[in-house]
């Protein structure tokens, strides 16, 4: 027995065939390919929550600047929103 029922001749078959489909160099590439989007991805995990309190501040900046621009003050801006 091999991997869940899959014994090793099968799976010596199916990479048999899968490297006559393919070919040698365009499975490297999509090896390499799928190393350089996993480095990507995890580097991006690990700098997530560092990036994402500057979004979240932004944005905000963004909504009181126009509401400024409308009105004329941030201070203005914000009780022209209370009252309504």
């Amino acid at each position: 027995m091999g991997f869940g029922g899959i014994s090793l001749w099968q799976l010596l078959i199916i990479l048999v065939i899968v490297l006559m489909v393919f070919g040698t160099k365009k499975l490297r590439n999509m090896g390499g390919d799928l190393g350089t989007a996993i480095k990507g991805f995890k580097k991006s995990v690990k700098e997530e929550p560092a990036g994402g309190n500057v979004i979240e501040s932004a944005s905000t900046e963004t909504s009181e600047d126009s509401a400024a621009d409308a009105t004329g003050t941030p201070e203005e801006a914000t009780k022209q929103q209370e009252n309504t």
